[in-house]
């Protein structure tokens, strides 16, 4: 979870930098053909989302193993 996370935040971030400069990630083209609302909507969620994966990843590599 950890490693989608860490991607997820770094294509959204990246998309909201790209897109200041009129360009995209090809692989992003599709986020501002329903509109430029949508489209921010999207990269700030795909981030948000990216940044909690990495987090709760972490969070549960870090944590002992119980043993029963």
């Amino acid at each position: 979870m950890r490693e989608l996370g860490k991607w997820l935040a770094i294509f959204g971030v990246g998309s909201m930098i790209l897109n200041a400069f009129g360009m995209e990630f090809r692989i992003l083209f599709w986020l501002d053909l329903w509109g430029p609302e949508i489209g921010w909507a999207i990269r700030i969620g795909m981030t948000a989302a990216g940044v909690v994966l990495f987090f709760v990843g972490s969070r549960t590599a870090t944590a002992p193993a119980s043993t029963a």
